[in-house]
């Protein structure tokens, strides 16, 4: 799946695993959600635009789908991309694989919702933000 960019990569650390010895849940969580800025900062939603236009994104859908266990020490790298790119909302998925087997460890699929911050509603992108995530949609199964 050479559509994908690497969007994180990082390490287990002990205190990420739960008394199961596997990484718990909200750190695949935690480390999609940073691998989600470097994808969205790639087409222009970076906070800088975010906070100087009073907009954000909020995600209003997200599955997962955990495919292997992580423990301590594994190193990791997500690789991402946009599924789909509307005026008002993005659709996009995150692959979560071991650095070095290259196994797949997990899958999500969100989708976002670009808003105005003040008003609390979804609003249109600008149009030279909708234009590049528009240009890195890519078409693929992500959960295959």
């Amino acid at each position: 799946m050479t559509e994908l960019a690497v969007t994180y990569r990082g390490t287990v650390y002990p205190w990420h695993c739960d008394h199961m010895g596997h990484m718990n849940v909200m750190w695949y969580v935690g480390k999609f959600d940073e691998a989600t800025w470097q994808l969205m900062a790639s087409v222009g939603l970076t906070p800088d635009y975010l906070r100087s236009e009073g907009r954000g994104t909020a995600a209003v859908d997200q599955r997962i789908s955990y495919r292997r266990e992580l423990h301590a020490g594994d190193t990791v790298v997500i690789r991402s991309a946009f599924l789909e790119a509307r005026a008002k909302v993005v659709r996009f998925c995150h692959r979560m694989e071991h650095a070095v087997t290259g196994e797949l460890c997990a899958v999500t699929v969100l989708t976002g919702v670009h808003m105005d911050t003040v008003a609390r509603k979804a609003v249109p992108m600008p149009d030279h933000l909708l234009e590049a995530a528009r240009k890195a949609v890519v078409d693929l199964d992500p959960w295959e």
